[in-house]
């Protein structure tokens, strides 16, 4: 039996306007053990300024290692999502992720299918999709660092079609993050596909979505920041059985919209997992 590993994307501090420090400092002070940070190109000026939580990879990594540590936090994830079938995007970018997830202390990057060009066929994306993470695992593979692919776009939005991704490139660094929420709204049953392929999940996005906004927008949308877990349409007690009769560790990564969502989706969660004996 594995172990579930209870962690927050930082995702909340978005709608907070909260910067990257204040982000870890709400996680480790909420009882958190994981996060997962995002990273970006380039600089960008909300998150210079303190009004955003992603980092550059123009920054050093042990940076992003020792703000982790010093809050006695571990790294599950870093966020760098790049478009798969545009390679000329998304091959360095995930090279410089990878290599900086590898010396900031993180053993995965976070990936989706993204945006596609406007010009190209479905088979075409596919070749794109197969070289950009072909590329991609040359260099994780040497270093042990995982490449989670998201369900988030339309190639990743049913079980047929995620399964086709993961068979592009023979690879172990390939692994799945199935975002519960994104999965929903996708009109899919995640509890039925986190059951079905849970020997590749390695990290779980938790996400609930509010019975609002899945009357409204289940099948018109597939993703969105979730509202706090026990409080919308997906069963956690389910989700979490499934997780502890794996026979691996994976991250339950709380994806939500606000610090409030943050703190009651670690009540709710902390006591479900507890109940299963870890």
């Amino acid at each position: 039996m594995g172990n579930i590993k209870l962690g927050l994307n930082l995702e909340f501090a978005r709608y907070e306007n909260g910067s990257f420090d204040w982000a870890m400092d709400q996680a480790a002070e909420i009882g958190y053990k994981y996060v997962e940070p995002m990273v970006h190109w380039g600089r960008e000026l909300l998150s210079a300024a303190g009004y955003f939580h992603s980092r550059s990879m123009l920054d050093d990594p042990l940076i992003l290692r020792n703000a982790a540590e010093d809050r006695g936090l571990s790294i599950s994830s870093l966020s760098s999502h790049a478009p798969l079938a545009k390679p000329e995007v998304a091959v360095e970018y995930f090279r410089q992720a990878i290599r900086y997830a590898a010396e900031a202390g993180s053993p995965m990057i976070m990936v989706d299918d993204g945006p596609t060009p406007s010009w190209t066929t479905e088979e075409e994306n596919y070749t794109l999709m197969r070289y950009t993470l072909k590329e991609a695992a040359l260099v994780a593979e040497p270093r042990g660092i995982k490449i989670a692919i998201e369900t988030h776009g339309p190639y990743t939005a049913t079980p047929e079609r995620l399964d086709r991704i993961m068979n592009l490139v023979d690879s172990p660094a390939l692994t799945i993050n199935l975002d519960t929420g994104n999965s929903y709204l996708s009109e899919n049953d995640p509890h039925e596909w986190l059951e079905a392929i849970i020997g590749q999940v390695t990290h779980l996005h938790a996400k609930d979505i509010a019975l609002d906004d899945a009357k409204r927008l289940r099948g018109k949308v597939r993703g969105m920041l979730g509202c706090a877990c026990g409080e919308g349409v997906i069963d956690w007690k389910r989700i979490v059985d499934t997780l502890a009769a794996a026979d691996h560790d994976v991250v339950l990564s709380v994806e939500c919209g606000t610090l409030d969502a943050a703190k009651k989706s670690y009540t709710h969660l902390s006591a479900l997992i507890e109940a299963v004996g870890q």
